[in-house]
């Protein structure tokens, strides 16, 4: 038997929080230090369609037992820019915020975001970071919180 929904319907969080154990993947062009995201743009320019990347964020991480992870590579461009960065790009669409965000994945790790402060987010975000690019945005954390980055 096959049943059709709106997408409406199969895409809302409430309904996929109805699954138990509910698991998420989804990519992202940029992650800020705060955990917000960027899926569809890169600066002002298009990139992609929001899709419903934010509704199963919000339903897996509602689903018992569920979560949400946002994947991506740790750089772009053949390695001469950070996807992790210190702040949106200027004209970047935020399509996850960073209040539900849990985990963040690159190859060089997993940072989870849940429950944490600002600069706890960020610590996370620079572990996971590719390693040319930690030192700059060490500096960067410095300067917006005015305190230096644990390296635990």
């Amino acid at each position: 038997m096959v049943q059709m929904f709106p997408v409406s319907y199969t895409n809302h969080p409430a309904s996929v929080a109805q699954n138990d154990n509910m698991v998420s993947v989804n990519s992202a062009i940029q992650v800020d230090l705060t955990g917000q995201v960027c899926s569809e743009s890169i600066g002002y320019r298009q990139f992609s369609g929001t899709g419903g990347q934010a509704d199963f964020v919000r339903g897996s991480a509602w689903s018992r037992g569920g979560i949400s992870i946002l994947a991506l590579h740790s750089t772009a461009a053949k390695g001469s820019l950070s996807r992790i960065v210190p702040h949106v790009d200027e004209g970047g669409i935020v399509v996850t915020t960073r209040a539900d965000v849990n985990y963040i994945v690159t190859e060089y790790g997993i940072a989870d975001l849940r429950g944490k402060s600002v600069p706890q987010r960020a610590e996370a975000l620079i572990r996971i970071a590719h390693p040319d690019f930690r030192a700059d945005l060490k500096k960067a954390f410095m300067k917006i919180y005015e305190r230096p980055v644990s390296d635990r």
